[in-house]
Order: C-alpha cells, then structure tokens, then sequence
C-alpha cells in the first residue's frame, strides 16, 4: 500500500518537474524580454525597473537547480533531498511574492519617476556625451507616436533650434523634418505627450513580471505539496522496514 502510493507520488513529482523546468525556462525568456525593453530606454528608466526582469531570469535559473534535487529526491527516494527540494520551493515562492507585491505597490509612484525622468533627460538631448538619451526618445516618440512629456512645446524649453523639435516627432520622418515645426504642427504629433503612452508601457511590462511571479508561485504550491506527501511516504516506509 505504502509502496504504491510512493510511486505514485513519485511519478507526478517527476511530472511536475519537468512542468516546472518549463515554467523555468519561461521565466528566463520573459525576464530576458523584459530586460531588453527596458534597456532600450536605458536613459530614461535606468536600473530603477529592470530590477524585477532581472529578478525572473535568477528565479528561472534556480529554479533548474532546485529542479535537481527534486527529481533526485524522487528517483532516489531520499528523504533529505526531497524535503530540500520543498524549502526551496518554499523560499522561493516567498521571494515571487514578495516581488509581485513589490511590483504592484510601485505602480503610483511611476507616473512621478517617469515624468522627472523625461523632463530631465530632454535638456540632454543635443549632448553629444549622451547619445543614449538621444536614441530613447527617438525610438519613444516614434513607437508611442508622441512629441515632447505633454506635448511637443516641452521642446521649446531646450537647447534645440527655436520653433523645431526632433526628426523622431515628425508623423512622416525625414531628415530636417522637425526644424520649424512647431510654425506647422500638421507634419508632427502634436496632440499627445510621451509621459501617458511610456508609463502604460513600464506599468504594463511591471505587471507582466509580477503577473509571472505570482503565477507561478502557486504552481509551486503544488510542488510543495508533492514533495512532502513523497517524503512522508519514505518515512513511513523506512519505519515499516
């Protein structure tokens, strides 16, 4: 009796391992994603964001290690292996929490950061030492299709030609395109500002990472469970010899 129910703890316990190694590899390409959005607006978000992304890519490449001792444990049915396998499950599931609560609680201080971020890297636009800030509001302007934090007159309070704003405001972009625009505001994206598309895009890529964690955390649950069922089962075996 004992003995058929380990095997058939053992069993899903590989199951679920081979599902975990999955969701771990997942975690690893999502992070890995994340990571790469945000560094494509490096110059505006620095590290305050990829932080989290960074954070799945760690979990994930635990998750192989605590991955190990669990099919170990149940291959071998060892007691000690099995009951690591379930701490560390049990660790990291606080962690993921810990992280997507994180993550959800950060979402009204966004707006603020990302506004004084904008703000300031737009006075560092022309500077060539800064070629970064140049290439994110580039490609931000012409992805959320946007001029400027609010509206394209930010850019008369810097160090750009007077009445011009960048190429990357233009709807149809070309080179000298922005020069003078703001005389004609019909060949640029006049009506909407940057700040409301770019904190969308950071609370929406935030949320997908704490969404992950959390996720997958109650999966673990399952985990947990599995392994203890299994590892009591090797006790009660090793009391019946």
């Amino acid at each position: 009796m004992v003995e058929g129910g380990m095997k058939c703890v053992k069993y899903l316990l590989f199951t679920f391992n081979f599902i975990f190694f999955l969701a771990g590899l997942g975690l690893i390409i999502a992070g890995a994603v994340v990571q790469t959005k945000f560094d494509t607006y490096f110059a505006f978000v620095g590290n305050s964001f990829s932080g989290a992304a960074i954070l799945l890519i760690i979990v994930g490449s635990v998750i192989f290690v605590i991955g190990f001792f669990g099919c170990c444990g149940a291959y071998k049915e060892n007691y000690c292996m099995t009951m690591t396998f379930a701490v560390l499950l049990g660790i990291i599931f606080i962690l993921e929490i810990a992280a997507g609560i994180t993550a959800y609680a950060m979402r009204n201080q966004v707006k603020g950061f990302v506004e004084e971020a904008l703000n300031e890297s737009m006075n560092q636009y022309n500077d060539p030492s800064k070629p970064g800030i140049v290439r994110s509001w580039d490609i931000a302007q012409t992805d959320f299709h946007c001029c400027g934090v609010t509206n394209y007159t930010d850019w008369s309070k810097t160090n750009l030609t007077a009445n011009s704003v960048p190429d990357s405001c233009c709807i149809e972009q070309e080179k000298g395109c922005g020069a003078n625009a703001m005389e004609d505001t019909s060949k640029i994206y006049s009506n909407q500002g940057c700040l409301t598309g770019f904190v969308e895009w950071v609370l929406g890529n935030i949320f997908v990472v704490g969404g992950l964690g959390i996720g997958l955390a109650f999966v673990q649950v399952v985990g947990i469970i599995l392994a203890c069922c299994l590892a009591r089962t090797i006790q009660k075996e090793y009391q019946v010899v």
